[in-house]
């Protein structure tokens, strides 16, 4: 299932420590301005989906999405996970070229 490239690079990211998961938690590093790519499920819940989209929006965060949980909480090694946001720009723009090439 984790065929595509990014899957793989992601959890390179994660390995590193710049990946956070979890809605509330990627919130506050957008809110910190700590995030620097956001990535979010297209099957996440329409309330997570808006509130994580506005405030991407709002601060300038780079927003992509990917099919569904499943394929996220597999490339960083945990169970289903909805959103992660990634906190290095060197990992982020690679992730963006990885993912927006598929």
């Amino acid at each position: 299932m984790a065929s595509q490239p990014w899957t793989s690079f992601l959890g390179l990211a994660t390995r590193a420590g710049k990946i956070i998961s979890g809605e509330e938690l990627t919130v506050k590093e957008i809110q910190r301005g700590n995030a620097k790519l956001v990535i979010l499920s297209e099957d996440a819940s329409r309330n997570t989906e808006k509130k994580i989209t506005d405030k991407a929006h709002f601060y300038g965060v780079p927003l992509r999405r990917i099919q569904d949980r499943f394929v996220l909480g597999q490339a960083i090694g945990k169970d289903a996970r909805v959103v992660v946001a990634v906190t290095d720009a060197g990992f982020a723009k690679k992730l963006k070229t990885l993912i927006d090439g598929e």
